[in-house]
């Protein structure tokens, strides 16, 4: 396609490559200005490295960028925000104790003629940037004491602050309540109303129907083709994705609970600050069921999860896992007792990323007479076990089983983790985030495995920030609020919307 002044971004055969690998294969993307724009594709297709470069963050080896029908070069971010072009990253970056406007300025201060910093000039500048767009932000409220969603407001407006015209949000609801969300959508097509440009890099293909008018596929860093979202479906965006059909529908049989395998009762932990972070909480989880908890971040998910397996002590109550205590022992113990835990952060705490996928896959169990002597590995065992489990678990080293886990995709050290947990065959499974940032594919084997485990007759509890998953996955739903469950349910007796008040602290109506 020629550069057209129709346009407010196109970029033309990138190639970027990485060693010996190629992350982006000559792809194309034209977005067209005043409209909502996604980038659909696996982990690992490439659509947020084209979104750096778009940004200046990565330099391609070969194409070209024109804004406007203009050709430009973008050689870092200050450039791309000369150009108009803004970002908001999954993970925002705010200074937790500054305020609103404090945050909006950063780096772009209003000064006065003696070069002092002038706030009540830079107050009314973000007061006139709030009411244009209608954000209902509070311009003197410290970043720790608002929202999650207030806080991704901010950052939009940080950008339009600097003069953007094409705004970049990188998997934008990832940590919304449905009630956020839909205002984000809202506000994004306030946004397309005033002239501006959006492109999203996104794996909810729902919200890709909602709020896009476009929408472009990469396939390991290959472009597929943009498809106009009102003539798709989910279906059709999923299968041009992978390259293949995707149910995604969740199947599963009713539920079949047993006894009680996990206990909880009045627990309180605190966290490294000694600041409470989980209060007293109540949970059951039984054999043969999967127990979703539904919770924004930050409401005590993590230290109630480092309390199980004993990475941090709890300062009261009990953990009882098949009527034993388990509280304030040993991560060791809780693993030999039959914890599994699927982490949150799979390179932080599930993976050692050096090490070969063959030596991750027995992490917990190296010291297991099956592998070795207990001092050292066997490897032809090892590799024998490890052949296995990658058949099994379709997982997909570009190598043999003596390839570094760094080489591997998300979605394939994911599966790894999960093969190493399931294969342990706990009483209790525990998934934390299972599928986060995975494409829909790696989701879909994820939630079969989960569903697989609980018809084996293990006690699963998943915790996710997706409520989508939280609500087709569990058979019992319970909402975590300020380190408290304030509510729990059956599958199918609540919908998105009273979670999402129970989630914010409200009461379901």
């Amino acid at each position: 396609m020629e550069a057209s002044p129709d346009y407010a971004v196109q970029m033309h055969g990138i190639l970027k490559t990485f060693g010996n690998f190629t992350a982006l294969d000559h792809v194309d993307l034209d977005v067209k200005k005043q409209t909502v724009h996604a980038i659909l594709g696996e982990n690992g297709a490439g659509k947020t490295t084209l979104m750096n470069i778009l940004y200046g963050l990565y330099q391609a080896d070969e194409g070209e960028i024109f804004m406007g029908g203009q050709k430009v070069s973008i050689t870092n971010p200050t450039e791309a925000i000369k150009h108009g072009i803004g970002m908001v990253h999954q993970h925002f970056m705010l200074v937790e104790n500054f305020t609103v406007t404090e945050n909006i300025i950063l780096g772009d201060e209003v000064c006065g003629a003696a070069g002092i910093l002038d706030m009540r000039k830079a107050r009314e500048e973000v007061m006139a940037l709030v009411n244009e767009y209608g954000f209902d932000v509070d311009p003197d409220a410290k970043i720790e004491d608002i929202t999650v969603g207030m806080q991704q407001r901010v950052e939009i407006l940080k950008a339009l602050y600097r003069g953007a015209e094409v705004l970049i949000l990188d998997e934008p609801t990832a940590v919304l309540t449905p009630q956020e969300i839909e205002k984000l959508i809202e506000i994004m097509h306030d946004l397309i109303a005033k002239g501006k440009t959006i492109i999203i890099i996104t794996h909810k293909l729902k919200e890709i129907m909602q709020s896009a008018d476009e929408c472009s596929i990469i396939r390991r860093g290959v472009y597929m083709g943009t498809v106009d979202v009102k003539n798709s479906n989910e279906t059709e965006l999923a299968s041009k994705m992978v390259g293949r059909n995707v149910n995604l529908t969740v199947e599963k049989t009713p539920a079949k609970p047993g006894n009680v395998v996990l206990s909880i009762k009045g627990l309180t932990v605190k966290d490294e600050r000694g600041i409470e972070q989980v209060r007293g909480l109540n949970l059951d989880v039984r054999s043969g069921e999967i127990v979703g908890i539904a919770g924004i971040d930050g409401n005590g998910q993590q230290e109630l999860v480092d309390a199980i397996t004993n990475l941090v002590k709890a300062e009261s109550g009990t953990i009882t896992l098949n009527g034993k205590e388990l509280q304030n022992t040993t991560p060791r113990n809780t693993f030999e007792m039959g914890v599994a835990t699927i982490p949150s952060d799979r390179h932080r705490w599930g993976l050692v990323l050096p090490f070969s996928v063959s030596e991750n896959t027995v992490l917990e169990r190296h010291v297991d007479k099956e592998f070795g002597s207990g001092i050292t590995l066997d490897y032809d065992k090892l590799r024998d076990y490890t052949t296995e489990l990658i058949k099994q678990f379709d997982i997909r080293p570009a190598g043999s089983e003596n390839e570094r886990m760094s080489g591997l995709s998300g979605g394939n050290q994911q599966k790894a983790i999960i093969a190493r947990m399931v294969s342990s065959k706990p009483d209790l499974l525990i998934a934390f985030q299972p599928t986060r940032g995975l494409d829909v594919g790696a989701i879909e084997f994820v939630h079969k495995t989960l569903i697989a485990e609980r018809d084996r007759g293990a006690a699963i509890l998943l915790i996710s920030f997706e409520l989508d998953e939280v609500m087709d996955v569990s058979d019992t739903i319970a909402v975590i609020y300020h380190g408290q469950i304030t509510g729990t349910f059956a599958q199918g007796t609540v919908d998105e919307n009273q979670l999402g008040l129970l989630m914010a602290g409200g009461e379901a109506k």
